[in-house]
């Protein structure tokens, strides 16, 4: 898919570098040349002699090269490729970035480019969540730098939190997606995420403990592939994904608004924990004790049932319907029951009973629900659940063949 594309790989310092290796060898495979950049603190992980080996070409290294500076070479490698990714972008070579600098082949190429620039970071958790990161990846992402992490993960220093880099092939996917050569270009998935509130009066709800991990992990997931999407999500502790058109809502009846606005859709993911009931006599104001000892009394109405709705549809309908089923007993048996009562085409069923930690953790274990039968998958970050229910969206859309979008 990558046939004929040109990748300028800046390799920066960090342990992660060790993946580059991998991210090469799958460039390749889809036929992409890569042109391997590799700064001083990049070689202290991995060896130039690997690196040019697996890419095929002479690793870069130095700034001041006399018989490639003659030819103002940087300049021309800095033009000649389709995207600069840079992998790991460690937290040094995200500043020199964002101030400009151009000490060194590495930044001087990303300074003098004209090409659409992916960082890859990695790092220490709280190199991570400094604020003088935070605020050069501010800066770079305002200049047009995309961004492709990084995760929550265990790290090499022992600690545990963001800073993570993703997988060489969740790389290769953002790849693929500034390329626009991802299985899911030009189609147009929704997908819903987060709990809904419900509103007892202005300031009490009736909620649920969903994140919106699985969700927005899934949002992001089906981006890196290509698609366009739309997500439409509750207030949820976890922030939407960037690269997506995001429809915030609060309540199950907001929720189906924006997803019947949100359609023709080729595919519809319904990962959202929607509110079953309402409270029908919600008040205006505060509700305040009066000293009697009796509790206010609470009408409560059934909210709209959004996966059964668009399932349902006669005109508009999805071709590919997912839902969910958050059940805490008898999983299986209850989720089969809802596919065949809500009319979607796949229900994706877990345990959130509290034991397992699923709702509102990092993991999850999923049983996929079709026409065919059950497929179990084991228990995994959510990030990988969404990756792997991506692709297998993206295999279903390309046997049905027809776009709707």
């Amino acid at each position: 898919m990558l046939a004929g594309k040109r990748i300028l790989l800046i390799i920066g310092g960090g342990i992660a570098a060790f993946k580059m290796a991998e991210l090469i060898r799958l460039l390749r495979r889809e036929g992409a040349a890569v042109t391997p950049v590799l700064t001083e603190a990049a070689k202290q992980f991995v060896t130039p002699l690997t690196i040019s080996t697996l890419a095929g070409e002479a690793v870069h290294d130095a700034l001041f090269d006399l018989t490639r500076e003659a030819e103002i070479g940087h300049i021309q490698m800095s033009r000649a490729a389709d995207l600069l990714v840079v992998a790991p972008a460690s937290a040094d070579l995200l500043a020199k970035m964002a101030a400009g600098l151009a000490n060194d082949l590495a930044s001087t190429l990303l300074l003098a480019t004209d090409k659409r620039v992916l960082a890859v970071p990695a790092m220490n958790v709280r190199m991570w969540l400094h604020p003088a990161t935070r605020r050069n990846v501010a800066t770079l992402m305002a200049d047009g730098v995309t961004f492709a992490g990084p995760v929550d993960g265990d790290m090499a220093c022992g600690e545990h939190g963001p800073g993570r880099m993703i997988e060489p092939e969740q790389i290769l996917a953002a790849i693929r997606l500034q390329l626009g050569a991802g299985p899911l270009a030009g189609r147009h998935v929704l997908v819903t995420s987060g709990p809904t509130h419900e509103p007892i009066d202005p300031v009490r709800y009736i909620a649920n403990r969903s994140s919106g991990a699985q969700g927005t992990a899934i949002a992001a997931a089906l981006r890196d592939l290509g698609a366009r999407v739309t997500f439409v999500t509750g207030p949820a502790e976890v922030a939407p994904p960037a690269g997506v058109q995001v429809v915030a809502v609060e309540t199950a009846r907001q929720m189906l608004d924006a997803v019947r606005a949100a359609l023709p859709a080729d595919a519809a993911v319904f990962a959202a924990a929607v509110a079953d009931w309402r409270v029908a006599n919600a008040a205006g104001h505060k509700m305040k004790k009066d000293g009697s000892g009796i509790l206010p009394a609470l009408e409560f109405a059934e909210n709209p049932d959004i996966l059964a709705t668009v399932s349902q549809l006669t005109e508009g309908r999805p071709p590919l319907v997912v839902g969910f089923a958050a059940e805490t007993d008898d999983v299986l048996r209850h989720a089969t029951e809802k596919r065949a009562r809500k009319g979607c085409d796949w229900i994706v069923a877990n345990d959130v009973s509290p034991a397992t930690g699923i709702m509102g953790g990092r993991e999850n274990a999923v049983t996929i629900i079709d026409a065919h039968g059950a497929e179990s998958w084991p228990r995994m970050d959510k990030t990988e659940v969404a990756t792997r229910l991506a692709a297998r969206i993206a295999t279903a859309l390309d046997a049905k063949g027809q776009k709707t979008t």
